[in-house]
This record gives structure tokens, sequence and C-alpha cells, in this order.
């Protein structure tokens, strides 16, 4: 007959260096959690509970991390979801705070011809993924107005690279703003 702990007892085998007694704890109570983090952080789908399973795991391991500093051990469910409820807070904060940074970078960048200022963002976007030597040919000579010749130089790449990189590069922001390479 398997013997069962309460919280209080975990907790003190944890504080005495259980990782056992820890992972008991957590199994015990990631339900409630990761459920409690899915409700706050609202949104549906993967994203959203990778979000939440990402969150409850930072809340165990913070967990783990100030356990000696827990008050009342049978109230662990509580305080873990306090660990939580501060994880989500911040992560929405910290979201916020990205966003308006980005809208303030995006106020201040200056756009290609033709591009309008909603289409900024797709832009960027389009742009980090293009691959590394694309990027930087597209960066001089689109986006700065360097010659095919300055770049080549700057990037140590031979000229007809780089003119194929920016065509290359040129096709796919294109369709990624959903326009057409007609120039």
């Amino acid at each position: 007959m398997a013997l069962i702990l309460t919280d209080a007892e975990l907790v003190t085998a944890a504080v005495s260096g259980s990782d056992a007694a820890y992972g008991r704890l957590v199994d015990r109570h990631q339900a409630a959690v990761r459920g409690f983090l899915r409700r706050m952080l609202g949104g549906t789908g993967s994203a959203a509970a990778a979000e939440a399973d990402d969150l409850a795991q930072e809340t165990f391991v913070t967990g783990w991390r100030s356990l000696r500093a827990l008050r009342e051990p049978a109230g662990v469910r509580a305080w873990l979801c306090g660990i939580a409820l501060r994880k989500a807070r911040d992560r929405q904060r910290s979201l916020r705070c990205g966003a308006a940074r980005d809208g303030a970078w995006l106020e201040t960048v200056s756009v290609p011809p033709g591009v309008l200022p909603e289409d900024r963002l797709a832009l960027t976007a389009a742009m980090a993924a293009l691959p590394e030597d694309v990027r930087a040919c597209v960066a001089l000579c689109l986006a700065d107005g360097w010659s095919h010749g300055e770049a080549a130089l700057a990037l140590d790449l031979p000229l007809g690279t780089v003119k194929s990189h920016i065509a290359r590069g040129r096709a796919r922001l294109l369709a990624a703003l959903g326009g057409s390479d007609d120039a």
C-alpha cells in the first residue's frame, strides 16, 4: 500500500532536499496551476496552451527555488498559484511594453516607397525571415540606398551574388506583402 503524504509533509521533505517530494508536489498541482494560467492568459489554441505551459514550468522552477519562503506548507497550491499569477502579470506587462516599443519604433522607421504604414510589421517580419546574407544585401541596397558595388565591398561578396540576393530578397518581400514583381 502506497503511503499518501500531505502537501505539508511533501513540502517539509522538499525543503530538506528531496527532489522526489517536490516532484510529487508538481504532479499533484500542475493541472491546477496550468488550468489557472490558461484562464488568466485567455486565448485558445495550441499557442495559448503552450504559453500557459511555459509559465507553469517557470512557476514550478521558481517554487522550487523559493520553497523555504513558504510560510504555510499546507497552502502550497495557493502559493504556487500566487507565483503563477505574478508570472502571468509579468508576461502580460512584457507583451504590452514590447508592443509599445514596436509601435514607437515603427513610427520612426522609414519604409520604402509604395509600402503602406500598416504593412511595416509584415515587412519587418518578412525581412527577419530572409537568410542573413540576403537580408544584409536587401538592407543595404533597397533600404539604405547603397549601390550593388558598395554592398559587395562591405559584405565581401561577389557583385553577382549581391545582385541575385537582392532579386531573391525583393521577390520574397513583395510576396509577403501581397505585391507582384513587375519591376
